[in-house]
């Protein structure tokens, strides 16, 4: 089942609204930089007036990105005390609240979204941003478990959490298998009724340079320059041998070896060239159903493909038991 997003969010200097995000995401409309200002000072420096007249940020600038992302966390989702080490992934906030927001219509299936604690998402690769966490956690209530083969990136999710007071709805676990995906991850008998994961979708570092300058390019910065991450990002979160089709791979076979440990297990993946071959691993894992979710941010065009070894009987067990 694939669920189509005709509309496209304009350019973030464009004039009008981003049209192209989910209903239900605060992030819709253009930043309001008064507001922003407002509640995050810091982000001050970093505003200008564009071409349009609208207030707007440099977004090939890592320290501007990082300090619109601390102000729109403390705006839209409370969450006063929030920072990353150098280098790490500072992630579009629009674009990961996009995730949370499919997966809990996946989740509601038609009826209404199962909200509070009695829902438990574990996020593959939680990062040192703890972002999905933290989304999800304040527009559901949603209990996490965020998972790592980085212990600095976990230490410091870890502050984030301890900061903000989260420490009951967010549980942090370091994969010590870095070949492993849930092997480990899941303890023997828990449940989870989602499963979320942002793979890394490069193949090497030469790819992920490519990828740099792609975007550089995309940003309408000049050549000269020396393109920079706007967004970081380390090794394991941006590369990986076959990169994000080898990945999923991967984890759609270790779902196969916990198929009744989750409802839905889900991921996202970034380059359409990908589908066929997770298509394929799925229907080797033997999934009772899988749909593909298109999302779109911009330009940039993505997709979540979800998968379940339940069938509809089961699904419908499942939520009765855990959600009612």
């Amino acid at each position: 089942m694939t669920v189509p997003m005709k509309s496209r969010q304009p350019h973030a200097d464009a004039p009008v609204e981003k049209n192209g995000l989910h209903p239900r995401n605060p992030h819709r409309s253009r930043y309001d930089f008064g507001r922003l200002v407002a509640c995050c000072p810091e982000l001050a420096r970093f505003v200008a007036t564009n071409a349009y007249g609208n207030e707007t940020i440099d977004f090939a600038d890592p320290a501007a990105v990082k300090a619109l992302n601390r102000a729109l966390l403390k705006l839209e989702y409370g969450i006063s005390d929030w920072d990353i080490p150098p280098q790490y992934l500072c992630p579009p906030i629009p674009g990961r609240a996009d995730y949370v927001h499919y997966i809990a219509d996946l989740l509601a299936d038609g009826g209404d979204i199962p909200r509070g604690p009695s829902v438990r998402v574990l996020d593959v690769g939680v990062g040192a941003n703890c972002i999905y966490p933290l989304i999800g956690l304040r527009s559901y209530g949603w209990r996490f478990v965020g998972s790592d083969i980085d212990p600095a990136a976990l230490a410091n999710a870890q502050c984030i959490v301890d900061a903000n007071g989260l420490d009951d709805g967010i549980e942090l676990r370091l994969q010590s298998s870095r070949s492993a995906i849930f092997v480990g991850a899941i303890k023997p008998d828990e449940l989870f009724d989602l499963t979320m994961c942002n793979p890394p979708f490069h193949a090497s570092p030469d790819d992920a340079k490519a990828g740099t300058q792609r975007k550089w390019r995309n940003l309408g910065k000049q050549s000269g320059r020396q393109p920079v991450l706007n967004f970081g990002g380390r090794e394991a979160e941006l590369y990986c041998d076959g990169g994000e089709e080898a990945f999923i791979g991967r984890m759609v076979a270790e779902s196969a070896m916990h198929p009744m440990s989750g409802l839905w297990y889900t991921t996202l993946v970034s380059k359409s060239a990908s589908l066929p071959g997770v298509y394929r691993a799925l229907k080797q894992a033997g999934v009772r159903e899988s749909r593909t979710i298109d999302m779109a941010q911009g330009q940039k065009k993505s997709r979540i493909v979800a998968w379940t070894f339940l069938d509809k009987r089961q699904q419908t067990e499942w939520r009765v038991t855990r959600w009612k």
